[in-house]
């Protein structure tokens, strides 16, 4: 799924190979999968040592990396981020500070995650898995529902985007992170790490509230995390909250972990581009602790700004701001 991407950003981005293309992804589980298929070959009896190299090597967090500049065909410094379900979100917006800092002209930037039995049992263990679809928002949401996937993003400077005549699909106006110390897995009641994360990308983009047209929401599903994301939601608006339009895409493609800020910034891309408010599917009965309007059918509208909110176990807070190019 990393290489599929990765190729797909390539190819659209009109790049060419590089010898100094750094490459930021966000993952938790990544060679996960390996991993285990190594283990479970390890114990097999009769004992095979067939494959199991090349599974102890793509085990390594960067390998997938490597994999990536080798298909491509360039190198460059390689970062990978790992904060949880906000990987990906970090990763786009680490990438977004090494552009502003003057560290490359261009990044390829995103996250990805597949499933594997140690990423489901750990959830399991928490109880915090739905045994249906999950509802973000809903009064009566009971868990989450995961999923894998990958998103990558090509991301370079304006200059160097016009100087190609390249097609820009968007713009990264803004990028804050911030870190909840009140529970390993639980947030604090009042979202004080989502506000501000917020209120810093808002700053940083200066943009207020009013200006953003559509939220995509962390909105895992479950209990906790929903009611909290909501009591920031609400503070961060104000009086925009009750126009504001929010929907968690989680709802159709599951929680995809680390690839789950990445996806979604693609997903707010889209509606940059095509126009439209993501629906939330499955929603019944909207939390009264919702005082913002949840999208639940694809909507035609005027998209020109968009936050998208990452937050994740160990108190991993991101937020993404996008622009439409116009």
């Amino acid at each position: 799924m990393l290489l599929l991407a990765s190729v797909e950003a390539w190819n659209q981005s009109g790049w060419k190979p590089n010898a100094n293309t750094p490459l930021v992804l966000g993952t938790t589980g990544c060679g996960m999968t390996q991993g285990e298929s190594y283990l479970t070959q390890a114990i097999k009896t009769p004992l095979s040592q067939r494959l199991q190299a090349t599974r102890i090597v793509n085990y390594l967090p960067q390998h997938q990396a490597l994999d990536v500049c080798d298909a491509l065909g360039f190198g460059g410094p390689i970062t990978i981020i790992a904060n949880a379900c906000a990987s990906g979100a970090n990763a786009i917006g680490h990438a977004w500070q090494m552009i502003r800092n003057g560290e490359s002209d261009r990044v390829l930037t995103g996250g990805f995650d597949a499933l594997c039995h140690l990423i489901y049992a750990g959830f399991d263990s928490l109880h915090a898995l739905s045994p249906s679809p999950c509802r973000p928002f809903d009064a009566k949401r009971d868990g989450l529902t995961l999923g894998e996937g990958a998103g990558i993003l090509a991301m370079e400077t304006l200059e160097s985007a016009q100087a190609r005549d390249a097609a820009i699909l968007g713009e990264i106006a803004g990028y804050a992170a911030s870190t909840d110390i009140h529970h390993l897995t639980q947030p604090h009641p009042q979202g004080n790490a989502a506000f501000d994360t917020m209120t810093g990308a808002c700053e940083i983009g200066n943009i207020t509230p009013h200006e953003v047209d559509y939220l995509n929401a962390h909105g895992t599903a479950t209990p906790h995390n929903d009611s909290t994301e909501a009591a920031a939601i609400n503070r961060w608006a104000g009086k925009r909250a009750s126009t504001l339009p929010v929907s968690s895409t989680k709802a159709s493609i599951g929680h995809t972990l680390g690839a789950a800020g990445a996806v979604e910034a693609v997903v707010s891309l889209m509606a940059l581009q095509e126009q439209f408010l993501p629906p939330e599917l499955g929603l019944e009965t909207v939390d009264a602790a919702c005082l913002f309007p949840i999208v639940r059918r694809k909507t035609n509208a005027l998209v020109t700004v968009v936050m998208s909110n990452s937050f994740g176990f160990g108190g991993a807070n991101a937020t993404l701001l996008l622009k439409r190019w116009l």
